[in-house]
């Protein structure tokens, strides 16, 4: 997609003319994380808990849309999974530098995806390419527990 293309207005729709492989939108991104983790746990991998899969279906749609949303496009896309983690990269047409936006009055939306990429992950990157555009990989922690455990929870109680 050029850069010159204008993201969308709603959040997960592709505009005209996306790039070949890449998802259309924030739902078939969270569809591929699911499928790749799915077929690794067939295979013998890593069984990745209920939150860990959140937090990896939530990380694939913030990045994701805001690729749509603020970077003038999506341009690659990728899941990796090891022992440890699954890493989520995007690369959209843009070399702005993502930010946490400004405090917003009672009632706005958005604003919020880019601090939660960095609360659900052990570790954001991001890298300015060659010509135009950047790659943000975020590493999303595979908080797995023995069968018969409750999965662990996060500060103040939440899964």
């Amino acid at each position: 997609m050029a850069a010159s293309e204008r993201a969308p207005k709603r959040p997960g729709r592709a505009p005209q003319g996306v790039q070949p492989g890449v998802p259309r939108g924030a739902a078939e991104a969270r569809r591929r994380v699911r499928t790749v983790l799915g077929e690794a746990a067939a295979a013998g991998g890593p069984d990745v808990g209920a939150a860990a899969l959140t937090d990896a279906l939530l990380v694939a749609s913030e990045l994701v849309s805001n690729a749509y949303r603020h970077g003038g496009g999506l341009t690659g896309f990728a899941v990796e999974l090891d022992r440890a983690a699954v890493r989520i990269t995007v690369s959209d047409a843009s070399t702005e530098l993502p930010h946490v936006a400004e405090p917003r009055t009672a009632g706005a939306h958005g604003g919020f995806g880019w601090p939660l990429v960095h609360l659900l992950s052990a570790e954001v990157t991001v890298t300015l390419l060659p010509g135009d555009g950047k790659r943000i990989r975020a590493t999303v922690p595979l908080r797995t527990c023995p069968p018969g455990r409750p999965a662990p929870t996060r500060p103040g109680g939440g899964p």
